[in-house]
């Protein structure tokens, strides 16, 4: 499993993470078998949100109850959570961000959390509200680090004009075919293509200037929750032809090629899976080993769609 330093911090983390927002309905001994499976691939991250599983913190209770660390299983592992998304709006408040990391710890049966990200963005934020938040929650030991997650440059500079603590790791949206964070960078400057109009402000350059870990959510999806392109031939079958080979070519699933096309890049972006099949969990882990070439990296760029000037 290739590793990754956690920016400002002495973690060193694995590539692929762990996402656990579909578990709610699982059987103790699914979940388990999930944790063991990832556990065996040299996977330490795992991530978690206040809202997944629809009743607030479901899906960490399931995991909490579930999976119950010891002590030192604890320190081995990296647990995360977010807050900052109710229903119906979005919440950076100091006094809703203190209670939901209460309901997560509580949740996931543990005294605190390795990370927590702020989940959207609150175009109500108040800095200094946030601050005051991430004081209490440092000087009491509740949370160790912090980050944010789907935020631009200029909102995570805003919040550094108060917040004292690293803004550590920010997660968004990556795919090989949904990758406007790579692909404007490419085609900047190219008037009449979609590709270069910027849709995050210089965010991959940013986070790597800036030192923040880049999180990829949904690997391998199309586009915003459109199906995945693994196995798709009616949309993308040259991109599918050459997972394919390159699979073929490593020995591991396509899969596992869709996770060392993102984890090959410079920027150290880690891949949060969303699967609950402990196979796919195996193949994701084994494609983080993987480092394609820069040719083979461009062929499926383009073959995704994406443009090369």
């Amino acid at each position: 499993m290739k590793t990754f330093s956690l920016p400002h911090t002495d973690r060193v983390l694995s590539s692929v993470v762990l996402g656990l927002m579909r578990i709610v309905k699982m059987s103790d001994s699914d979940v388990q078998a999930l944790f063991g499976a990832a556990r065996e691939a040299g996977i330490d991250t795992f991530d978690h949100a206040d809202i997944y599983g629809g009743e607030r913190h479901a899906c960490e209770a399931r995991f909490g109850e579930a999976i119950r660390l010891s002590a030192a299983e604890r320190e081995a592992v990296f647990i995360q959570s977010k807050a900052g998304i109710r229903k119906g709006y979005f919440d950076f408040s100091a006094e809703h961000i203190l209670n939901s990391v209460d309901g997560s710890l509580k949740a996931l049966r543990t005294d605190y959390l390795d990370l927590l990200l702020l989940h959207r963005p609150d175009t109500l934020v108040e800095p200094e509200e946030v601050a005051a938040a991430f004081d209490k929650l440092a000087a009491s030991g509740k949370v160790r680090h912090f980050g944010v997650s789907n935020q631009t440059p200029g909102q995570i500079e805003l919040l550094k004009t108060a917040v004292t603590q690293p803004l550590v790791a920010n997660q968004v949206q990556l795919s090989i075919t949904h990758a406007p964070l790579i692909a404007q960078g490419v085609a900047a400057n190219m008037a009449g293509l979609d590709q270069s109009i910027s849709r995050d402000n210089g965010l991959l350059d940013y986070s790597r200037i800036n030192k923040m870990m880049l999180q990829a959510w949904s690997p391998f999806q199309k586009g915003f929750f459109d199906g995945v392109f693994l196995g798709d031939r009616v949309n993308f079958p040259e991109l599918n032809d050459a997972i394919d080979a390159l699979a073929k070519k490593y020995g591991v699933t396509p899969t596992g090629i869709a996770v060392a096309w993102i984890t090959r890049h410079p920027a150290n972006i880690q891949v949060v899976l969303g699967t609950t099949n402990p196979g796919r969990v195996r193949d994701s882990a084994a494609g983080s080993d993987v480092t394609l070439t820069r040719e083979e990296w461009y062929r499926l760029f383009t073959t995704a769609g994406h443009t090369l000037p």
